[in-house]
């Protein structure tokens, strides 16, 4: 069970440490409000990635059982798993030989905002995100079937690993920005790009080795 929660929450991680809209409005509102309202604004992405994942898992369950579908998700997750590896590993590298200027701690507007509508913000942010239709539509739902036996007991074990890493990387990144501008440079970007390429050829690698030994 162990491993089962560790793949949920690499899963999570993984999906976390791609530089979207989420992670960008998360490291705003710590630079301009503070820990409190970006903590509560990672928390309501981590309900929306999670029901995502959910209803990954709910469909893939059932899709999962035809040898066709399984043909497509080990072919297609793990060459979208390698290219998004290779993507990162392209954006680490003009990280490191041209760092971007970082304006996170720019206000997107005047009006003020509560606490407690930051939740609602990044429960709609992560819902509304490009790049998270396109992980679970193409991804997530590979490494979620292949990551359980089926038992709701693995299913509840697994996705408890993939909220916990949502909630550990949303924390970690509301501290950091909440530190300061100084703390959230090009640094950052180019740590994050680096370990979700690393965290993205080791799903890749998992999902191949898996449909070799399933299919072959």
């Amino acid at each position: 069970m162990l491993a089962i929660a560790t793949k949920g929450f690499l899963l999570s991680i993984s999906l976390c440490l791609d530089i979207g809209i989420v992670n960008a409005a998360l490291i705003n509102t710590g630079l301009r409000k503070g820990l409190r309202p970006a903590l509560l604004m990672g928390l309501g992405s981590c309900f929306g990635d999670l029901l995502y994942a959910l209803l990954s898992l709910l469909g893939m369950s059932l899709l999962f059982s035809f040898t066709p579908v399984r043909w497509v998700m080990w072919l297609g997750g793990g060459a979208v798993l390698l290219w998004l590896a290779w993507k990162m590993t392209r954006a680490a590298w003009r990280e490191f030989h041209q760092p971007s200027s970082h304006a996170a701690g720019q206000a997107e507007d005047g009006t003020p905002r509560s606490s407690q509508a930051e939740f609602w913000r990044g429960l709609l942010m992560a819902l509304a995100s490009p790049s998270s239709l396109l992980w679970f539509a193409a991804v997530g739902g590979s490494i979620i079937a292949q990551s359980t036996d089926g038992s709701s007991l693995s299913a509840s074990v697994f996705l408890s690993g993939f909220f916990l890493g949502g909630v550990v990387w949303s924390s970690f990144l509301a501290w950091l920005a909440s530190h300061g501008q100084k703390l959230v440079g090009h640094r950052l970007l180019l740590y994050c790009n680096a370990a979700s390429a690393a965290l993205f050829a080791y799903l890749a690698l998992g999902v191949i080795v898996n449909g070799y030994q399933t299919l072959l």
